[in-house]
């Protein structure tokens, strides 16, 4: 083969140059926690009695993911951001609230459909992760140590989805 002959392995077919396929898309991590769903609106709206019992970790209040509200923008801002990268959901679940990795399941089946498909990703430990970029409202659970670019949701910066959008679909 010539230097400018590629070689499949899989196929064991030449490759030309002018015949290699478009580098892939590059990998987007959503979190679901106060960017795709609205958490601290549902733990607004918890018994005040229940919330001081679990106010160190409000994510462990039983059922509190359970039918979580779409941040405003955020299921056409997913659908836009699919057709440009390669686009998965990056959520932690709390351990000692199991129900919460079933509800964020439904969540995404509720509110995505087949755009979310098989598109979660649960992880305590997200730098694990590799990827482009990860859109995270939180420092913790590995968005500040994330090897890609962090965009940090709810900040003056990227203060809401529209934001975001600019930031990732420039004109």
């Amino acid at each position: 083969p010539s230097p400018t002959t590629f070689h499949s392995e899989a196929d064991n077919t030449e490759l030309h140059p002018d015949r290699i396929p478009p580098p892939m898309k590059k990998i987007l991590y959503i979190a679901m926690d106060d960017v795709l769903a609205d958490l601290a609106h549902a733990i607004e709206h918890v018994p005040p009695a229940v919330r001081a019992e679990y106010a160190a970790n409000p994510d462990e209040i039983p059922g509190v993911f359970e039918g979580l509200k779409p941040m405003p923008g955020a299921l056409d801002a997913f659908r836009q951001l699919s057709s440009a990268y390669h686009t998965y959901i990056l959520s932690t679940a709390p351990w000692k609230n199991p129900g919460a990795w079933q509800h964020k399941l439904d969540w995404v089946q509720q509110h995505l459909g087949d755009v979310g498909y098989k598109r979660l990703i649960i992880s305590p430990t997200k730098h694990l992760n590799k990827g482009d970029f990860l859109i995270d409202a939180h420092p913790n659970n590995g968005a500040l140590p994330f090897e890609g670019e962090w965009i940090h949701f709810g900040t003056s910066q990227y203060p809401d989805w529209a934001a975001v959008l600019k930031r990732l679909l420039p004109a």
